[in-house]
């Protein structure tokens, strides 16, 4: 009978199994060909190929063929559709979750809103889709009545506006979820998202577990997450608190499941959103803020029970609060070039650890980042006595994290945690679609590439940049460093870093297995560097900065067959030996330039004509400037 079957991948499959393993079950992975060996297929007894994830008859198959009496859906993917759970049920299956009809009920958006007013819990203020746009109250917000996570969702301003932003919403549900119904409420210009998570079982009990601001958000997709809400009064927790349980109650849920509400910042007046009947991405917070006589709450544990038929076995009273935590999510994405996805393989992969801090992930060295799959990678969660306490536990939990190969939003998410409006808590579920957040400043993370080139030079790695320092009646020369289209000056004599003339004082703390400790300008600082022939790769504070490594004994002065002659480094052009519209032989020299000490010969890569010449003598060209531009002979 406790045989699991776990219907997803990455960290929420090891999670799961983490809880069901400790509790003696027996877990069943699902793959596809792209998760092969992947680490949950790893984790898990025994795993069963499926061609995808969203294949309901596949899934229902590879639990009966496993010999699964239970699957736990995780969340996406298959969580929250009804017609799995009736496959499951048909199949003599039990899933962890509620029953299909109560998905029905609340997976979407307008039938779970008859179920608020039944069960007496506030909504937000509607229209008919029929209603005369001039008569409605603008702003409006149309939403998808199926589905979430964002999609399907338009701001709405003035009626002029409202025929667009319904065809837009529409098309976008009906992409994103099959169905194109849409709803129009009233939309609070200021508000915060604060969810409640319950658990009912199947005895007629439903209990919450407290609530979760979740109010950092970038077009309603969540950012930051954190517990308790920090900034609700004890009236209104014990209000949206019963709200929620109420609304549980109404629809008979058993399971984990999450209730959220909008509070309006300008009234304090709150209403019910919409009703997830699955567990969600946060719940960590929950769990790391939760006591139950005195022990932190495993809400995977508790579906694991109910989902068995057991009774939760506590009373509301027995569920306290225990200082805060927060949870900032990773995703493969370059947060500060419009958060474009981003794909590849990791090289070097840190996540941040110690006291107070949890990650739930399931990212390795070398692993192969797809863009068919969601772009989360894990999940760093901080505790601390108090909120301030916690945030600065994640901080420095995301100074730890680095993540190289691949781009991530890691330091996006640092400088966010860090700055003064989340200190204050003063962020709206809007507020990061008004503000931008600034982009780390790649200075610091230069002086530890510049410096750990030179220290890997000094410890027996050879190079083309390699200075040897020497000078009759003085000190040693600097080591000068190209990084991309930039030069730094390391003086290991004098212990500096210049760049852009300003000068660091650097003092090497330590230096190990890819991680460099350096005290510059008299400030503790860390990094974690890959350093490659051809390029730097380097993560500071979170972001990841890649420098290219110019080599003068490469082929790549000229671009293959088109005759444009680039600058391979930095440096100071000596000579031009030719001009425009003079024909030149194969190999032969057009100019000359000179970067740290060494010349650089730019010769035809075929006998042609020169139809460009973008530099004189003297000239100090940046890495990647047009030299040379020659036509081929016919």
């Amino acid at each position: 009978m406790n045989t699991l079957l776990v219907a997803n991948r990455g960290e929420i499959a090891l999670r799961v199994m983490r809880t069901a393993h400790r509790l003696g079950w027996t877990c069943v992975a699902v793959f596809t060909d792209l998760d092969a060996d992947a680490p949950h297929v790893r984790a898990a007894d025994r795993a069963v190929r499926v061609s995808s994830y969203l294949d309901v008859e596949e899934v229902v198959a590879a639990a009966q063929g496993s010999g699964a009496g239970f699957v736990h859906p995780g969340y996406g993917f298959l969580s929250e559709r009804a017609p799995f759970a009736r496959a499951l049920a048909g199949a003599g299956i039990t899933l962890v979750g509620p029953s299909a009809e109560v998905m029905d009920a609340m997976g979407r958006k307008d039938a779970a809103r008859e179920v608020a007013l039944a069960a007496g819990v506030p909504v937000v203020p509607s229209y008919a889709l029929d209603d005369d746009p001039d008569s409605l109250a603008y702003p409006v917000l149309v939403k998808a009545a199926a589905g979430g996570g964002g999609k399907g969702m338009r701001v709405v301003r003035s009626a002029a506006e409202l025929p667009d932003a319904r065809a837009a919403a529409a098309r976008e549900a009906a992409s994103s979820f099959g169905d194109d119904t849409l709803l129009i409420e009233k939309y609070v210009e200021s508000g915060r998202h604060i969810e409640v998570q319950v658990v009912g079982d199947t005895h007629g009990t439903v209990l919450h577990f407290f609530e979760r601001d979740c109010s950092t958000q970038r077009r309603h997709q969540k950012v930051l997450e954190e517990a308790p809400a920090p900034t609700i009064s004890e009236e209104q927790r014990t209000a949206i608190t019963s709200s929620a349980v109420a609304l549980a109650a109404q629809c008979g849920y058993t399971g984990a499941g999450t209730v959220e509400f909008l509070l309006d910042n300008a009234t304090g007046e709150f209403y019910f959103l919409e009703m997830n009947t699955r567990l969600q991405v946060e719940h960590p917070v929950t769990e790391e803020v939760v006591r139950v006589d005195g022990g932190r709450v495993d809400l995977v544990e508790l579906q694991l029970r109910v989902a068995t038929g057991e009774p939760l076995g506590i009373d509301q009273d027995d569920v306290t609060l225990e200082g805060h935590a927060i949870e900032a999510r990773v995703y493969a994405e370059d947060s500060f070039n419009g958060f474009l996805p981003q794909a590849g393989r990791t090289s070097i992969v840190r996540w941040g650890s110690g006291e107070g801090i949890r990650v739930d992930h399931a990212l390795e060295p070398e692993q192969e980042v797809s863009t068919s799959y969601d772009p989360m990678l894990g999940k760093v969660i901080a505790w601390g006595r108090d909120r301030d306490a916690a945030r600065r536990t994640l901080v420095a939990a995301l100074d730890g994290t680095a993540i190289l190969g691949i781009t991530t939003n890691t330091g996006f998410l640092r400088t966010l945690a860090a700055s003064d409006e989340f200190g204050d808590a003063t962020i709206d579920t809007a507020w990061l679609d008004r503000h931008e957040v600034p982009v780390p400043d790649a200075g610091l993370a230069r002086v530890f590439a510049a410096w750990t080139e030179v220290l890997l030079d000094t410890a027996g790695t050879t190079g083309p940049w390699r200075a040897d320092g020497w000078r009759m009646g003085a000190d040693p020369a600097p080591d000068v460093v190209p990084l991309g289209d930039e030069l730094l000056v390391v003086d290991r004599h004098r212990g500096t870093v210049t760049h852009d003339e300003r000068s660091h004082d650097v003092r090497l703390v330590s230096a190990a297995d890819h991680t460099v400790h350096l005290l510059v300008d008299g400030i503790a600082e860390q990094a974690v560097l890959n350093v490659q022939r051809d390029r730097v790769d380097v993560v500071h504070r979170g972001q990841r900065w890649v420098w290219e490594r110019p080599d003068p004994f490469g082929d790549h002065v000229h671009a293959a067959g088109d005759g444009t002659l680039l600058a391979p480094m930095p440096g100071t052009v000596l000579a031009v030996n030719v001009a425009e519209g003079q024909a030149v032989a194969e190999g032969e020299t057009l100019g000359v330039m000179e970067a740290m000490k060494m010349e650089l010969a730019l010769r035809a890569p075929f006998a042609g004509t020169v139809t460009s010449v973008g530099a004189a003598a003297g000239d100090q060209v940046k890495l990647g400037a047009l030299l040379f531009v020659v036509e081929e002979d016919a």
